[in-house]
C-alpha cells in the first residue's frame, strides 16, 4: 500500500501542493473568526441531576456568579477626605457603561447594573400615612466633617442587615459588590468593561494610598480567559523557537529546520481552521492544541528526515531516498500519530463538553499533521539539491553513537539488573501511588502568590468568601412559604442559625433577612427589632410591603407564586475532598428541618456545580485513560498474533504512568482534573517509540533469518537515534508550558516531559531486553504476519523510472 501511496505522491507533487496552498488559505481565512470561550466551562452533561438542579434555579431566580466585590480592611477609610473617594468610586463605577454589538447594530449598555457599598446603601422608611415602605438612602451626598461621617457610619451600623455582608463590626473591613451585565459579561465586550472598572479603581489607590482587594467569579474568569489569550500567543512562539532550535542542532541544516516549520506551521493554521469549523471557541484546553501541534507534528518531521538522511547515505539516490522514506516508515509514522490521536480523542466519551471539544480537534488536528508531514516534506525536499555531507553527519555522531553502544551493552549483559531495577521502581511507584489524593479549587490552578489568589484569601478570611452557594427550597404548593402561619420562614431561621456556625460560609441571607430588615423599619429603626415577626406582626407587614413600589429586595427571594424560596451564601474554595465533607455534614441537618414529604431542598449554586463537575471530570479522566490503554491494546494485537507480544510492547509504556504516578503521590501533587488529564496523553505518544522500534524490528527479523539478536540491536541502532531526538523535542516541546500562570498547565508541561522521558529510556532498554528474553517461536508466531508495517527489501522499491520527476538537476549535479 505504502509503495504505491509513495508512487503517488512523488508523481503528482505540483497538484499536492496546490491542493494542500487552497486548503490552507480556506483554514486560514476561516480561523480568524475563532473566538475566545467568555462563558464558565460546561463540565457536567445536560443530563446530570446536578447540572439540571442548577438550570432550574436560575431559571427561578437567574443566574448567579455576576458579582464582582472590591474589599477594603483599613481604619483610614473613614476619614472624611477618603470616605468622599470611596462615594465617589461607588457612583463612577455604577455609570460605567460599555457598547455592544447586537446583530449589526451597535447599543451602548449599562455594564454594571448596581453599585452597592455603605457610601450608597439604602434603609427602608415607613410611610404611616400611605401604609407603605419607601427606599431611601442613607447618604445622599459627600460628607463635610468628621463628626457627620460618624452619624452616618452609626446609622449604617444600626441596619444589621447589612452586617457580614457590606461591613464587618468586628474590623474596618467593608466591601463595594458589583452587579455586573450579564450580556457584558459572557461576551468579549467584557474585556472593555473590566479595563473601565480598573482604571476607575487605580484612580481611587492612587488617591487615598488604599489597597483594593479585588474578588468574585467574573473578575478570575475574565483574569484567565486574558491570561489563556496572551498564552497562546507565546506557547506558540516558545514551541517553533525550541523545536527550530533542537532540529538545528541534530540535523545542522536551516532548510530541515524551515521545512519542518512549514509542516508545523500549517498544521497551526488547519488547527484554528478546525475550531472555527466546529464552532469551538478558545478555551484553557483548546488554547494549548496549537502549540502542542508544533511539539508532536515536529517528530513525524525528525524520523522522516532520519529516514532520508539514511537512505541517502548508503546509495546517494536522493529520490529512491525519499521514495523510501514513504514507503519504508509511512505505514509506521501512521500508527504512530493513531495512538497519540486516540490518547486524545478518547476526551470525546467523558461527556464533558470542554473535553469533546478538545479531544475532537486535537485528534483530528494530529492526523491533518500526519498528512501534512508525509507530503510535504518529500515532495518539497525533491525540489532541493540532496543533503550534503555536513547534513548527515550527525548519524555518525560519536556522542550519540556511544550512547547505543552504551544502551547496547546494558541489553546484552546486563538484563537481570534492568529488570530488577524495573521491579524496584514499580514497587516504590505503587507505594508513591497509594499516598494520592484528589482534590480541586476553583482557582487551583492559580500560582498561590498570584494577586487573585491573595485577594480571594482576604475575603475568604474577613467575610467568609465569594463563591456562591445556594440552597432552593420548594414548598411543593403556591404561597406555600407564607402558609401555616409562615412556618417556612422559620423552619429557613433555624437553618440560618446552623449555617453561621461553619466558618467557610460568610451571613446566610434570605427572605428572613429581607422581612427582618422590613420589621425594623416597622418598629420605626430600632434596632432590637431587627428579627422574623411573629404570625400576627407579619400579616400587618404584608400590607406595607404589598403596597411598596420598591421591593427588590423580596423578589430576588422569592418567586411569583411564593411557592419557591433560597438561602443565599458566599462561601471559601477549600476544595472539593472538604466541600463534600461539608454536603455530608449540611444535608442532613437540612433534612432534619425540612421534612421530604413537604419540601424539596436542593443545594446548587457554582460551587456545587463546580464540585461534582470535578469529581465528574476526575472519573471520566480515569475512564477515558483506560479507554485509551484498550484501544492503544487492541492496535497492538492487530500488529502481533501474540497476546504475550502484546504484553510485552505495553510494559514499556506502563512504567512511565506507574513512575510519575507514585512520583505525584511522593511530591503531594494532587489528582485533578489538570493532572490526570496528562497520562492519556502520555500514553499516546509513549506508545510511538513502541511502534516504530517494533516495527524495524520486524523488518531486521525476517532479513536476519530470525536471528532475535541481530535483529533487536539493528533496531536500537536505526531507530534509536530518531527516539533520543524526538523525545528530547517532546521533553523540551513539552517544557515550554512550565513557563504558564495555570498551575494546570505547568502541571502538563513537567509530567508530561518526565514521563515522556522515562517512556524514552524503557522503550530502548526494557522493550530490547524483554525481546530478547522472550522464546524465538513466540516471536517468530508474533512476526509472522505483515498486516501494516510491511518488510521490505532492498530490492522491492517502486520503478524510479516510471516516477515522473525531472531529475535533470540531478544530472547537473
Amino acid at each position: 500500500m505504502w509503495t504505491k501511496i509513495a508512487g503517488i505522491v512523488l508523481r503528482n507533487r505540483i497538484v499536492i501542493l496546490l491542493i494542500l496552498g487552497l486548503i490552507t488559505v480556506f483554514m486560514a481565512y476561516k480561523a480568524k473568526d475563532v473566538q475566545m470561550s467568555y462563558e464558565m466551562a460546561q463540565i457536567l452533561p445536560q443530563t446530570d441531576s446536578t447540572y439540571l438542579a442548577y438550570e432550574k434555579f436560575k431559571k427561578t431566580f437567574g443566574k448567579d456568579g455576576s458579582v464582582v466585590v472590591f474589599g477594603v480592611n483599613d481604619s483610614s477609610l473613614y476619614t472624611v477626605e477618603n470616605f468622599n473617594a470611596w462615594y465617589e468610586l461607588t457612583h463612577d463605577l455604577k455609570n460605567i457603561t460599555t457598547e455592544i454589538k447586537r446583530k449589526d447594530t451597535v447599543y451602548r449598555v449599562r455594564g454594571v447594573e448596581e453599585a452597592l457599598s455603605i457610601a450608597n446603601l439604602y434603609k427602608l422608611k415607613k410611610n404611616n400615612e400611605k401604609q407603605k415602605f419607601e427606599l431611601v438612602p442613607v447618604l445622599q451626598h459627600k460628607v463635610k466633617t468628621q463628626a457627620e461621617l460618624d452619624s452616618i457610619l452609626q446609622e449604617i451600623y444600626n441596619l444589621p442587615f447589612y452586617e457580614g455582608y457590606l461591613y464587618k463590626d468586628s474590623s474596618a473591613a467593608t466591601i463595594l459588590a458589583l452587579t455586573l451585565n450579564r450580556e457584558v459579561l459572557d461576551s468579549k465586550y467584557r474585556k472593555d468593561l473590566f479595563e473601565k472598572i480598573e482604571r476607575v479603581t487605580n484612580i481611587f489607590e492612587e488617591n487615598t494610598g488604599l489597597k483594593l482587594h479585588k474578588s468574585g467569579l467574573p473578575f478570575i474568569r475574565a483574569n484567565s480567559t486574558s491570561k489563556v489569550a496572551d498564552e497562546i500567543k507565546l506557547f506558540i512562539v516558545l514551541a517553533l523557537l525550541i523545536t527550530a532550535f533542537i532540529l538545528y542542532l541534530f540535523f545542522k541544516s536551516l532548510k530541515a529546520v524551515f521545512f519542518s516549520m512549514i509542516v508545523v506551521f500549517t498544521g497551526v493554521i488547519w488547527a484554528m481552521g478546525i475550531l472555527s469549523l466546529f464552532d469551538y471557541k478558545i478555551t484553557i484546553l483548546t488554547g494549548l492544541i496549537p502549540p502542542l501541534i508544533i511539539v508532536i507534528g515536529i517528530p513525524n518531521c525528525v524520523f522522516i528526515l532520519n529516514k532520508y538522511h539514511q537512505e541517502f547515505k548508503k546509495h546517494q539516490n536522493q529520490i529512491k531516498a525519499l521514495q523510501r522514506v514513504i514507503h519504508k516508515i509511512g505505514g509506521a509514522v501512521f500508527l504512530t500519530n493513531v495512538t497519540t490521536a486516540l490518547g486524545f480523542g478518547t476526551f470525546i466519551f467523558t461527556n464533558s463538553r470542554i473535553l469533546v471539544e478538545f479531544g475532537t480537534v486535537a485528534a483530528i488536528d494530529i492526523f491533518t499533521v500526519f498528512l501534512l508531514s508525509v507530503l510535504i516534506l518529500p515532495i518539497v525536499l525533491s525540489f532541493f539539491a540532496p543533503p550534503g555531507e555536513r547534513h548527515i553527519k550527525h548519524l555518525d555522531s560519536k556522542f550519540f553513537g556511544k550512547v547505543i553502544l552504551g544502551l547496547e551493552r546494558i541489553v546484552l549483559f546486563h538484563r537481570n539488573k534492568v529488570y530488577y531495577s524495573v521491579i524496584a521502581i514499580f514497587l516504590l511507584g505503587v507505594y508513591g501511588i497509594s499516598l494520592m489524593t484528589t482534590t480541586g479549587n476553583i482557582v487551583d490552578d492559580l500560582p498561590k502568590n498570584d494577586p487573585i489568589v491573595q485577594d480571594l484569601h482576604f475575603f475568604e478570611k474577613t467575610f467568609g468568601g465569594v463563591m456562591p452557594f445556594e440552597i432552593m427550597i420548594d414548598t411543593k404548593e403556591k404561597n406555600g412559604v407564607f402558609k401555616n402561619n409562615a412556618k417556612t420562614l422559620y423552619k429557613i431561621k433555624k437553618l440560618q442559625r446552623k449555617l453561621a456556625e461553619y466558618d467557610e460560609f460568610s451571613k446566610p441571607i434570605s427572605l428572613v433577612d429581607a422581612i427582618s430588615f422590613a420589621y425594623q423599619a416597622y418598629k420605626n429603626g430600632k434596632k432590637k427589632f431587627y428579627i422574623l415577626p411573629p404570625a400576627t406582626e407579619l400579616k400587618k407587614l404584608n400590607k406595607y410591603v404589598k403596597k411598596s413600589e420598591e421591593n427588590k429586595s423580596f423578589k430576588s427571594f422569592i418567586d411569583s407564586t411564593n411557592r419557591y424560596t433560597r438561602v443565599s451564601i458566599q462561601m471559601a474554595d477549600i476544595g472539593t475532598k472538604q466541600m463534600d465533607t461539608l454536603l455530608a455534614q449540611i444535608k442532613p441537618q437540612v433534612d432534619s428541618i425540612f421534612s421530604k414529604e413537604k419540601y424539596d431542598v436542593t443545594l446548587t449554586g457554582t460551587s456545587v456545580v463546580f464540585l461534582k463537575g470535578t469529581g465528574y471530570l476526575v472519573h471520566n479522566l480515569f475512564t477515558s485513560l483506560a479507554l485509551a490503554i484498550l484501544l492503544i491494546s487492541g492496535i497492538m494485537a492487530f500488529l502481533f498474533s501474540s497476546l504475550r507480544m502484546v504484553i510485552v510492547s505495553l510494559i514499556p509504556n506502563f512504567l512511565p504512568l506507574i513512575v510519575t504516578a507514585g512520583l505525584m503521590g511522593y511530591f503531594g501533587i494532587p489528582i485533578k482534573p489538570s493532572t490526570i488529564l496528562i497520562f492519556s496523553i502520555a500514553f499516546g505518544i509513549s506508545v510511538d517509540d513502541t511502534i516504530h522500534f517494533l516495527a524495524k524490528y520486524r523488518q531486521e527479523l525476517k532479513q536476519q533469518k530470525w536471528n532475535m539478536k541481530e535483529a533487536a540491536l539493528l533496531a536500537l541502532h536505526e531507530t534509536g537515534l530518531s527516539m533520543i531526538y524526538t523525545s528530547i523535542i517532546l521533553f523540551f516541546g513539552f517544557g515550554i508550558f512550565t513557563v504558564s500562570n495555570f498551575g494546570g498547565t505547568v502541571a502538563l508541561g513537567t509530567l508530561v516531559s518526565f514521563t515522556l522521558l522515562v517512556a524514552m529510556l524503557s522503550n530502548l532498554v526494557l522493550l530490547p531486553s524483554l525481546l530478547l528474553s522472550i522464546d524465538k517461536r513466540i516471536t517468530k508466531q508474533a512476526f509472522k504476519k505483515e498486516p501494516f508495517v510491511e518488510i521490505i527489501d532492498e530490492e522491492e522499491d517502486i520503478d524510479l523510472n516510471s516516477l515522473e520527476i525531472e531529475t535533470q538537476r540531478e544530472e547537473k549535479q
